[in-house]
């Protein structure tokens, strides 16, 4: 018992289960905003419902008046569309609606507190930016034999040549 109480007490575990719920009361939000909003527009051009269209693949098929298959096979591929629709449709909304005004937000907020994004460097751009800067360094010490610390020639630290005492 103590395990499964450790488990549940993790991080993780609380981080996803707020992930969930949030998760869900954002989708209710973004489905009431493209039912609401996106599909009375979308409505207005005048499309059919996509559920409609379907393909007869092994006949003979026929549809009753409700609209159900009675015989055949059918291919129903207004659905699919549909969805794929009802998808692109809603990441849009998610998208331009929620994420981009948000990251618009976040980085007005972050100028303002002087915090601009800093560009990660590579590895390699920082390994060049430190050998400039210990090269810098060297040439700005004043050191007749080149060391950066001031000592004799040889005792830097990694140094090839043989010490000298």
């Amino acid at each position: 018992m103590s395990g499964f109480k450790k488990f549940l007490m993790r991080g993780n575990v609380v981080d996803l289960a707020v992930a969930v719920v949030i998760g869900a009361a954002f989708t209710t939000v973004v489905n009431a905003f493209v039912r609401g909003i996106i599909n009375p527009l979308v409505g207005a051009i005048g499309t059919q419902a996509l559920d409609d269209y379907k393909t007869c693949l092994k006949g003979p098929c026929t549809v009753d008046d409700a609209g159900d298959v009675t015989e055949g096979v059918y291919i129903l591929w207004g659905q699919v569309l549909g969805a794929l629709l009802t998808f692109v449709i809603t990441a849009a909304v998610v998208y331009f609606c929620f994420v981009l005004p948000l990251n618009h937000w976040m980085d007005r907020r972050a100028r303002a507190l002087g915090q601009a994004k800093k560009e990660k460097l590579t590895d390699n751009e920082l390994l060049t930016e430190i050998r400039d800067l210990l090269a810098a360094q060297r040439t700005a010490g004043g050191d007749s034999d080149g060391d950066a610390d001031g000592g004799p020639e040889g005792n830097s630290p990694g140094s090839s040549r043989p010490r000298t005492s």
